[in-house]
């Protein structure tokens, strides 16, 4: 077992969806720790990902816990079929949810971690008042919608930031990074304050996606003063 107190979840939003049961083996054999699920509307982000009977299928081969992200308007209509479809972790968006402390407890009330995504131009300071009740805050460091983007570099100030707000609120606040995460950026993310990582085409792209998984396993966080 890793000694590494971060954990790795790879999106398979990423993955060949021909070829789906294989990837699923190669994240259950390897470093990995989460399966990353992205549920996309094409409303509230430009793009339809897969619905629950996919999760389904992906929960029942599935050996590691399903971390699913609601990407969509009004997630409260889908939180307990998330459930019965396999999830361990519901992340709502902070941008779709008009009552999201109460959205949060009835999450939490079907018994999965509670979390909440931020969109890059979602201010941290937004989640003050909520702090105390999340398991888990998402920072999209990509606009969502799809894989493949850019990181924005702003990111490494919301995730200091936002472990400042927690600190002595809620300091096994887990801090998770979407999008635009590989090993050029692992060790300065880490460094920062991130607990999780989502990491899709650096992975499933690779060569050898479970040396990929393995390379962000076994990052330490440690920087260059230059980097």
């Amino acid at each position: 077992m890793s000694t590494s107190k971060h954990l790795i979840a790879p999106s398979v939003l990423a993955a060949d969806f021909a070829n789906l049961q294989r990837d699923i083996e190669m994240v259950n054999a390897s470093k990995a720790d989460w399966f990353h699920i992205d549920i996309m509307d094409g409303v509230f982000v430009p793009n339809i990902s897969f619905g629950f009977p996919v999760m389904q299928a992906i929960a029942k081969h599935a050996k590691k816990p399903l971390d699913v992200h609601l990407m969509i308007v009004d997630p409260d209509r889908y939180l307990q079929v998330c459930k019965d479809s396999g999830a361990a972790v519901i992340t709502v968006h902070y941008e779709a949810c008009t009552h999201l402390h109460r959205t949060l407890a009835a999450i939490k009330e079907l018994g999965c971690k509670a979390g909440v995504a931020l969109n890059p131009h979602t201010p941290i300071g937004l989640l003050k008042d909520i702090i105390q009740d999340i398991d888990l805050v998402c920072l999209m460091s990509v606009n969502p919608g799809f894989g493949g983007q850019k990181f924005i570099e702003q990111t490494y100030n919301k995730i200091k930031e936002l472990r400042a707000l927690a600190a002595g609120v809620n300091d096994g606040l887990l801090i998770e990074v979407d999008g635009g995460v590989g090993a050029a950026n692992v060790d300065k993310l880490l460094a920062a304050g991130a607990d999780v990582l989502v990491a899709g085409n650096s992975v499933f792209a690779a060569e050898n996606p479970t040396k990929a998984v393995e390379v962000l396993k076994n990052a330490t966080g440690l920087v260059s003063q230059e980097a």
